[in-house]
């Protein structure tokens, strides 16, 4: 009788039976609602980390970003598996990463701070829904899937655009930011040329036009080392660099590369290429 009304074991059984309660909510629960928890917490993620020391601070993001993959493989479990489909979790982890890294560049005033937060949250719900509607479109077609494509496609720039600013304000020399940026933008291309047929084996095609495409702004990063332009500007053409490209590889890819197209892309390069000339204070 003592052992039944004990209150080691009273809170031993309730603990586990709070165990019970949580594995069932985490197993049973439905997409949306799994979606919304995984905003919330790495929202709170990037709150956490603001409270965390200096030397804790690429850590922290990396640890931010493997947690982003952790809840984005539970958000899709039912979609994802070990094939092609993993690189649906491609982006949100250079997002949480990208955000974080620009996170740190930012003032240290909490009203600048508050907006990327709730940014971020809407942003990696919209990347929950988008991964989702990938997974499901290599099984099956689905409505949603041109208006996700062109969800993953600004996110993706935005995403370019938080790694690329990153990199050129750290000023490291020209080669290391020229492998960083390769680095970097080979997945993000891979994901972008990927999600084009969203097929479950990558083909060899995308994944040439992915070692191209990040080739090219790994020696545009070069150029730039050696072009008295400003961070955000220098950011900005690489960004319109990959906007170009990977409008040009996925064209090539659903067989639409036309020559009024090519000219578009073309043209648009060349005039943000002269707004960048003139943008440039040169002779000091």
């Amino acid at each position: 009788m003592f052992k039944k009304f004990s209150p080691i074991l009273i809170f031993q059984r309730g603990l586990l039976r709070c165990r019970l309660f949580i594995i069932r909510l985490l197993v049973f629960m439905n997409k949306r609602k799994r979606f919304i928890l995984t905003s919330i917490i790495l929202s709170f993620g990037f709150i956490i980390v603001q409270f965390l020391s200096e030397q804790y601070r690429y850590v922290s993001i990396g640890g931010l970003g493997f947690l982003t993959l952790v809840l984005f493989a539970w958000s899709i479990r039912e979609g994802i598996g070990f094939n092609a489909t993993l690189f649906s979790l491609v982006l949100p982890f250079f997002f949480t990463v990208g955000v974080g890294l620009f996170w740190f560049l930012l003032p240290s005033s909490i009203f600048a701070k508050i907006p990327i937060v709730i940014l971020y949250g809407f942003g990696i719900y919209a990347l929950c829904l988008t991964a989702n509607i990938y997974t499901v479109a290599t099984i099956r077609t689905i409505a949603l899937l041109r208006a996700a494509k062109g969800v993953g496609f600004v996110l993706s720039l935005l995403t370019f655009f938080l790694i690329f600013d990153t990199v050129l304000s750290i000023h490291w020399s020209a080669h290391i930011s020229s492998l960083v940026v390769f680095t970097a933008s080979f997945p993000l291309f891979l994901q972008s040329y990927w999600s084009v047929n969203l097929e479950k084996f990558m083909s060899s095609e995308v994944l040439k036009l992915s070692l191209i495409s990040s080739l090219v702004v790994g020696e545009i990063a070069i150029a730039l080392f050696f072009w008295p332009v400003t961070v955000v500007v220098g950011s900005l053409f690489l960004t319109v660099t990959a906007y170009m490209l990977v409008g040009l590889g996925q064209s090539e890819l659903e067989g639409r590369l036309f020559k009024q197209t090519t000219r578009e892309y073309l043209l648009l390069g060349l005039l943000v290429f002269i707004g960048m000339f003139f943008a440039t204070r040169w002779g000091g």
